[in-house]
């Protein structure tokens, strides 16, 4: 069963603005109710891949964070892959809005589909310097909430690995105060806890991402995703344990996972290529570019072949059902899929050829079932 995001009042593009509204930041709304009283200093630790309902599952290996005294569940956006919920959260605003509307996407002026996660092209090709062509301020232009927060008076800090310091996805959608890189779960809790202690008030980002990479590679129901999760609950203990008086620790998600068991190769299937310029998005939710003048009979040839084991649709009416949010730019619209197939069940889509590691990967995400949608929101006060 597929369900739809709540945006605007339990979406994961709420969580920043409802922080900075409790730390008294002007134009901000507390979409969420969240109650924050007395509380000056938050972290935001962001685990990719920790769905609600996966972490509901193992109580064991997550005592610490089944505890939290206060919990909800938020839906990601669409579709529910990293970049996109990445930028949500650091903007404000749903995938409609700032742009980043899937893992590989179409972008004006270039055959090959663009990859925002790593702000290059996919595929073959000579090798273009996507920062230059497609600038990241430029690409996703609006002030995101960190850069409202920092405007506002409060001390911003960014804490994840160094590689993302200056990608072009955290100049888009991450930008504002500053980045500290974290090597290890120890030196993130670290720098996440002498972040909070700097200014009157304060804001921290902090992602960690080994959970995510486990469940793609050995899949959401192994043991090692068990005691990987394990391993974040610790993280999330020694964070709690050393906040000030005046602090809070909010514990989320980007997405959930699911194990994969079926898998259609679009590589190998000519009636699903018939007619397509490009195939993009993910293997749980698809963008399907059509070649001009065949957006009509590749959306009905997709539905027909692929059955009930996928959601098929067209732009217009992804669009129209509002997954990709209430408000839709001219951009984003044009780097959205003219057919978008999303699974039902635990199927993908994947392609041996053109994507012949990910074709292998056990888990993955991207629909919007809610054990891919639904992600945590936990709140730990001192």
């Amino acid at each position: 069963m597929l369900l739809a995001p709540h945006y605007g009042h339990r979406s994961l593009s709420d969580l920043v603005p409802s922080v900075l509204c409790q730390l008294g930041v002007a134009g901000e709304t507390n979409r969420l109710g969240l109650d924050l009283a007395g509380v000056n200093r938050v972290c935001i630790l962001l685990v990719d891949g920790m769905g609600s309902e996966l972490l509901a599952g193992h109580p064991q290996q997550a005592a610490f964070l089944t505890s939290a005294r206060s919990s909800a569940v938020l839906t990601a956006g669409f579709p529910t892959t990293t970049a996109t919920s990445l930028a949500s959260l650091g903007t404000g605003v749903p995938a409609g809005e700032h742009g980043v509307v899937g893992y590989l996407m179409s972008v004006p002026g270039e055959d090959r589909l663009m990859n925002p996660l790593k702000w290059r092209l996919h595929g073959e090709g000579p090798r273009v310097d996507l920062l230059r062509v497609l600038v990241p301020e430029e690409f996703q232009p609006t002030p995101t909430a960190f850069e409202r927060a920092a405007a506002a008076g409060v001390t911003v800090s960014r804490v994840a690995p160094p590689y993302q310091g200056n990608s072009g996805l955290t100049r888009a959608a991450l930008r504002g105060g500053e980045f500290r890189p974290s090597f290890s779960m120890g030196d993130l809790a670290d720098a996440a806890v002498a972040a909070m202690g700097e200014g009157d008030r304060a804001v921290v980002y902090a992602y960690h991402g080994e959970l995510d990479l486990t469940g793609h590679a050995r899949g959401p129901e192994s043991a090692a995703w068990a005691l990987e999760l394990a391993q974040v609950d610790l993280l999330a203990r020694q964070i709690a344990e050393r906040l000030p008086a005046d602090g809070a620790l909010i514990v989320t998600a980007d997405h959930g996972m699911v194990q994969v068991r079926s898998r259609i190769d679009l590589d190998q299937d000519d009636g699903l290529r018939e007619g397509v310029r490009a195939i993009g998005g993910e293997p749980r939710a698809r963008h399907v570019y059509a070649e001009p003048g065949h957006a009509d009979a590749v959306l009905a040839r997709w539905q027909e072949i692929l059955g009930d084991d996928f959601s098929v649709h067209s732009r217009a009416d992804v669009v129209a059902r509002g997954w990709f949010g209430p408000t839709i730019s001219a951009a984003a619209e044009q780097r959205i899929g003219d057919v978008i197939a999303v699974a039902t069940g635990d199927g993908a889509l994947i392609r041996s050829g053109a994507e012949p590691l990910q074709s292998i990967l056990v888990g993955h995400h991207g629909s919007l079932t809610s054990a891919e949608l639904h992600v945590p929101l936990l709140v730990f006060r001192p």
